[in-house]
């Protein structure tokens, strides 16, 4: 008698939970509407293109196909970490992706909480048009920019070091200064646009919690641990999650244009060399995954920062 019941009721629950859809959807319409283009872009460009990963346990052919490439397991997996440079580019990316993730992350905070602390006027409102401006130059005109005032001759940089009598130093030819080069030019670039997060996030903070905090005595310093992160601490645990799951992701971009010769020991990590393998050398399958291991790497990552979050901070992405 207890089963038809626990069905019908079922059917009951479904029933409302559509009812309450499409009325939600009646209302929102709009707002659904707004939706179905990033939707559709990551099914696209992001979901469909998953099913090529396949070729990642195939000798992939371009004459056979994805399907009709034969299957060779875990072959091409085996061959990278058999391979004597597997460990050096596992080393080189996880190496810069750390040095930025530790640059790069808390910049934004601190440049954030110092303009929060700024009345409105021409000084902010220009820091801010400074700081925001580097973001959307193209990586291509950043290297070029970079190349220029680090040239070993003509660079600015180098001039500046000369007029203290001391020799030019070339700083693209030196591998020990690569990871320096890359990840204090992208802070550059990325700290001011990464700032608005962190502004938006205390722009919403209570101002009955600054007014009590005057009122206690609390100094600038003070209002600014006990007030202003507290108030963007769930901010700063997603965007430090997010960062942590795109660890090994680094931009291929420019670490590509920015590797010579010289600096090649420390400037090849797994997405530059998975360009050359599989592009200029058309290994497509071993090129696959290679790219796979590295995004099961950022995904393990995720998982295990999203869970460390939430049971210290109680804050996560799920």
């Amino acid at each position: 008698m207890n089963q038809p019941l626990s069905n019908s009721v079922l059917k009951k629950q479904k029933v409302t939970q559509w009812k309450l859809a499409r009325k939600s959807f009646q209302k929102h319409w709009q707002l659904y509407l707004l939706i179905i283009p990033p939707v559709l872009y990551f099914i696209i460009f992001k979901y469909v293109p998953m099913i090529g990963t396949v070729i990642a346990f195939k000798d992939y052919n371009v004459v056979q196909g994805i399907m009709g490439s034969s299957w060779v397991g875990l072959k091409h997996f085996e061959a990278f970490f058999r391979n004597p440079v597997a460990w050096d580019l596992i080393q080189n990316t996880l190496y810069l992706s750390l040095y930025q993730l530790l640059v790069t992350f808390p910049l934004p905070i601190i440049l954030a909480l110092t303009l929060n602390e700024i009345k409105d006027g021409l000084f902010k409102r220009s820091v801010q048009m400074f700081t925001y401006a580097p973001y959307f130059i193209s990586t291509v005109v950043i290297v070029s920019m970079i190349v220029l005032m680090l040239s070993p001759r003509l660079g600015i940089i180098n001039q500046f070091i000369e007029l203290f009598g001391f020799e030019p130093v070339n700083f693209l030819g030196n591998a020990d200064l690569f990871r320096s080069v890359f990840v204090w030019s992208d802070a550059w670039q990325q700290t001011g646009y990464s700032a608005i997060i962190y502004l938006a996030a205390l722009a919403g903070v209570d101002k009955q919690q600054y007014e009590a905090a005057k009122v206690d005595g609390a100094s600038r310093i003070q209002r600014i641990m006990n007030v202003d992160i507290p108030g963007i601490m769930p901010a700063i645990v997603i965007i430090l999650v997010l960062s942590v799951g795109n660890l090994m992701a680094l931009g291929f971009e420019k670490v590509y244009l920015l590797q010579n010769p010289l600096n090649l020991s420390t400037s090849e990590i797994l997405q530059t060399y998975v360009y050359k393998m599989g592009i200029i050398n058309a290994d497509f399958s071993f090129s696959a995954a290679v790219g796979l291991f590295n995004s099961f790497v950022n995904l393990i990552l995720l998982v295990l920062v999203n869970y460390l979050a939430k049971r210290i901070s109680g804050n996560g992405l799920w």
